[in-house]
């Protein structure tokens, strides 16, 4: 009977992580298919930005919830470029975006979010811990358009760059009182082992997943070289 019991134990406990693991693969896949999707928009994010940026991070599907005055919660990727972000993008790290009061498009449905991190010290800061936006890092409103003048006082200043997607409207937003941190236990569910975020974004602890194909495939075919 033990025998038994330790047999139907362990049999739910490898279910149980197949499933997460399952769950956060999906969750790369998604980041891969918004990041696609908003790179084929006729007014998206500015090239000469994106080709600017260290990393990217790629948040599906944020969600309004209301407790107390209200918050957003998400959990998506983030990849950098590897050799000290000046080689091809590299490993995701499971990230979480929590907190903030800031107004969810379209009534608060569902919004996606990517963001650009345009330095070292900003990629370090948000692989490192938890990060506060505005107030542990500079953050702004991405600008618009291909052609979009990208040297303006803000960009030049902020670390992070956000924008966001709601049923099909893309812009800037602002996202200053919102958390982003790395997700240790998502981390955990994708690579099958406690590996911090810096050493699988930055380190090459882990390979790429075959989930985060899409989103390598795309960032690699749009801006596959780091401008100063």
């Amino acid at each position: 009977m033990n025998r038994l019991i330790a047999v139907l134990a362990l049999s739910s406990l490898v279910a149980v992580n197949a499933w997460a693991a399952d769950k956060e693969s999906e969750r790369v896949e998604n980041a891969g298919k918004v990041m696609q999707e908003i790179l084929n928009v006729p007014d998206d994010i500015p090239q000469s930005l994106l080709d600017k940026a260290d990393c990217v991070i790629v948040l599906p599907s944020v969600v309004k919830f209301a407790i107390g005055i209200g918050g957003n919660y998400g959990r998506g990727v983030m990849t950098c470029r590897s050799k000290d972000f000046k080689g091809p993008w590299g490993a995701p790290t499971m990230m979480a975006l929590e907190g903030g009061s800031f107004g969810l498009q379209l009534g608060g449905q569902a919004t996606d979010f990517v963001l650009l991190v345009m330095n070292d010290r900003g990629a370090d800061g948000i692989l490192t811990g938890k990060v506060k936006l505005g107030a542990d890092a500079a953050a702004a409103a991405g600008p618009k358009g291909r052609d979009a003048t990208a040297a303006t006082d803000v960009t030049l200043r902020a670390e992070i760059l956000s924008y966001s997607r709601s049923r099909g409207l893309f812009a800037g937003i602002s996202l200053e009182g919102s958390t982003l941190r790395p997700d240790k236990g998502a981390n955990k569910s994708l690579y099958g082992s406690d590996v911090p975020a810096k050493d699988i974004v930055l380190g090459d602890a882990v390979p790429a997943p075959p989930s985060a194909q899409l989103l390598l495939d795309t960032l690699e075919k749009r801006s596959p070289k780091r401008v100063e």
